[in-house]
């Protein structure tokens, strides 16, 4: 798959393409039906199918200080969408001057002249140029005097999650907000993960016997309610199964909020330095303080037992 990072980065011998474009944060279940739609479409064209997202957040452009959690940082978005087939992904620097232009300007420049589309697929709920002045209405309209169709695809995917409310990147955040793992995963059709580079911490597990990764996460990332969860931890291509502990270390009346995924079972690690993933498959218990440290213990060895029993299951 081709990343491109604006539109000089298109290949002038790039042809025509069949289109969708947005934040596409988490790349979830309803994300996954119209990215599914613009690979199946660009096949019976013959087209490329390309998936155009932006960089930063268009609110924190348009609202300073209002960034949403991120439940994928971009380039987790695009091994994402690469793994769903599509051709390639453009990412669309988001500025102030971007947000002020037109609907048409949009369509024009990016759509028309850069990427020559076929056909452009969105849900119906679709908004594009300033103050979100364009909608599925005007994008086919303005397709029709410039050679695209426009496919609207209904995304109301629904489940257990969020008591049958649609699947949306906000409800998402609201359950990884919650510690709701499960409907998480419902949602995104994987586990929910965070992204970071390891720093060395105050270092107790290692002392306490359990030596944890501290995660340094990524800029923004949504991250799950105080407590320990079943999960894994990714470093260098391997996968571990790990326990998981999100909060402030209260026993130790810890004031910073940390990530920290011990690898079940593994002995000598070096991860300082490393990019890791950690993705929470299940909650386990909230965050407690202990009146000592034997009790501590006990409990962190309950908690690796359970995260052991529950990551071997298929």
């Amino acid at each position: 798959m081709q990343r491109w990072h604006g539109l000089e980065e298109i290949p002038g011998d790039w042809g025509r393409s069949v289109v969708t474009i947005g934040s596409f944060d988490g790349v979830h279940r309803g994300h996954q039906l119209i990215i599914n739609r613009v690979v199946e479409l660009a096949g019976e064209l013959g087209a490329k199918s390309v998936v155009v997202t932006f960089d930063p957040h268009p609110s924190e452009v348009v609202r300073p200080g209002s960034h949403p959690p991120l439940l994928a940082p971009q380039p987790r978005r695009a091994e994402l969408v690469e793994q769903l087939g599509v051709d390639a992904v453009l990412v669309l620097p988001f500025t102030a001057e971007f947000s002020k232009e037109s609907p048409e300007y949009f369509v024009r420049s990016v759509l028309v002249d850069a990427l020559r589309a076929k056909a452009v697929v969105e849900g119906p709920n679709f908004r594009f140029g300033h103050r979100a002045a364009g909608n599925v209405e005007l994008l086919a309209e303005l397709g029709r005097a410039d050679d695209f169709a426009v496919e609207v695809v209904d995304l109301q995917v629904r489940g257990a999650a969020g008591d049958g409310e649609p699947f949306s990147s906000s409800l998402c955040r609201r359950l990884v907000a919650a510690g709701d793992m499960a409907g998480v995963a419902e949602v995104l059709g994987r586990p929910h993960r965070v992204e970071g580079e390891v720093v060395r911490g105050a270092q107790r597990g290692r002392e306490l016997g359990y030596p944890t990764a501290n995660v340094d996460t990524v800029p923004h990332s949504a991250i799950p309610a105080d407590g320990v969860y079943a999960g894994w931890l990714t470093a260098d291509g391997e996968t571990m199964p790990a326990a998981i502990s999100v909060g402030t270390n209260p026993t130790f009346d810890g004031t910073t909020r940390t990530v920290e995924a011990y690898a079940i079972d593994r002995v000598g690690l070096d991860l300082y330095g490393k990019h890791v993933a950690v993705d929470f498959l299940a909650w386990l218990r909230g965050m407690e303080k202990f009146d000592s440290i034997d009790a501590l213990l006990e409990r962190m060895a309950e908690d690796v037992k359970r995260a052991r029993e529950l990551t071997e299951r298929p």
